[in-house]
């Protein structure tokens, strides 16, 4: 059963369609649509005003279970905002986090994304301590020291525990990649926005069957195969990797941060756009993966720009995403048609030559 939600996000088409995509992701049905210009005020996140404003719907629609505010909101603006329209009420972080326990696999991801959660929480601990006693610290645990504090320093035990086992997982990834290292064989990562077609463009070329969604984070820990030239006998290795997406607090990219330098320490990085999608979407969506791309300081050298999804695009699409992202020559695909995929393989050829003669 979905959770019956009110969505409150920006009056632009880019962030509202993201924002309702992300509550979907989290199985919630969106009742209503608020929007503000401004989310920063200080009692709520929005105005006073639109609060209220959500308070009478609430009460008059029935069955509300919670609300979303697409962006950052501190413990104070959540408890305040919850008070007052009687129902629960996360941001934009916390949600994401929702959607990451929900797709979390492999242990590694859920490590991860535990260590998401910590840094999420621990700013926060004090806060809904002072909040919820009146202003006044907590009682005192059994060895004298505050609750709070108690709690704090368990956060961070937890924190130092989880950052050791993802330490420990680098290690054998590091030990992998030596091992492939020696062997010379080429390396592709596919990168792109989350829901750019990664996974497809991954199970057509390697005949996997991973799963594919129009949902957010469908793929949440790195999967490499072995990809096949039969006629040449050659091979390399192909990354699938996990989706970027705008306004990713840093905490979150750090938790994912070594998954991620591994897979972009590749021979060719194929950084994936969505060409069906409007252009200010596109360019928004290259934007925030260059954001990321930077944040790790991967080599733009190697980055090709792949654009999917060519049977819903025509040409005249084609040659304006091209000259407003000003692109050069990138490929365009498309995984239902299998148009382009030729010229991708042997462009993956031509790198797999360069580096077996390097």
């Amino acid at each position: 059963m979905s959770t019956k939600t009110i969505l409150v996000s920006y009056p632009d088409s880019f962030r509202l369609e993201e924002g309702r995509i992300l509550v979907e992701s989290a199985d919630c049905k969106i009742v209503k649509v608020f929007t503000q210009k401004y989310l920063n005020h200080s009692r709520y996140g929005l105005g006073a005003g639109k609060a209220e404003e959500i308070r009478d719907f609430v009460k008059g629609e029935e069955g509300i279970e919670q609300v979303v505010v697409d962006e950052h909101l501190t413990s104070k603006q959540l408890y305040n905002l919850s008070k007052l329209v009687g129902v629960q009420t996360i941001d934009r972080e916390r949600l994401i986090l929702d959607i990451f326990y929900s797709r979390a696999t492999t242990t590694e991801a859920k490590l991860q994304i535990e260590l998401a959660e910590i840094q999420y929480e621990m700013p926060r601990v004090r806060e809904i301590a002072k909040m919820t006693s009146g202003n006044e610290r907590p009682g005192k645990g059994g060895m004298g020291e505050y609750t709070v504090d108690v709690k704090f320093r368990d956060l961070k035990r937890r924190m130092n525990f989880i950052k050791e086992k993802l330490v420990e997982a680098k290690k054998k990834r590091d030990l992998y990649h030596q091992q492939r290292t020696k062997t010379q064989m080429p390396v592709v990562s596919l990168v792109g926005y989350t829901n750019s077609g990664k996974t497809t463009l991954f199970n057509l070329l390697t005949k996997e069957h991973k799963e594919t969604s129009n949902s957010l984070f469908t793929t949440l820990s790195t999967t490499t195969r072995v990809l096949k030239f039969n006629e040449e006998r050659q091979e390399l290795l192909l990354t699938d990797t996990v989706g970027f997406i705008s306004r990713l607090p840093p905490y979150m990219i750090d938790a994912f941060k070594s998954t991620l330098e591994e897979s972009l320490a590749a021979d060719l990085i194929l950084l994936l756009l969505d060409s069906s999608e409007e252009l200010e979407n596109i360019e928004v969506k290259y934007s925030s993966c260059w954001d990321v791309l930077r944040e790790l300081h991967v080599v733009s050298g190697k980055v090709i720009i792949v654009l999917t999804k060519h049977d819903a695009a025509n040409a005249q699409k084609m040659y304006e995403i091209v000259q407003h992202l000003q692109l050069g020559d990138p490929l365009a695909i498309s995984s239902k048609t299998g148009y382009g995929i030729h010229k991708l393989m042997n462009v993956m050829v031509k790198m797999s030559r360069q580096k077996m003669s390097a």
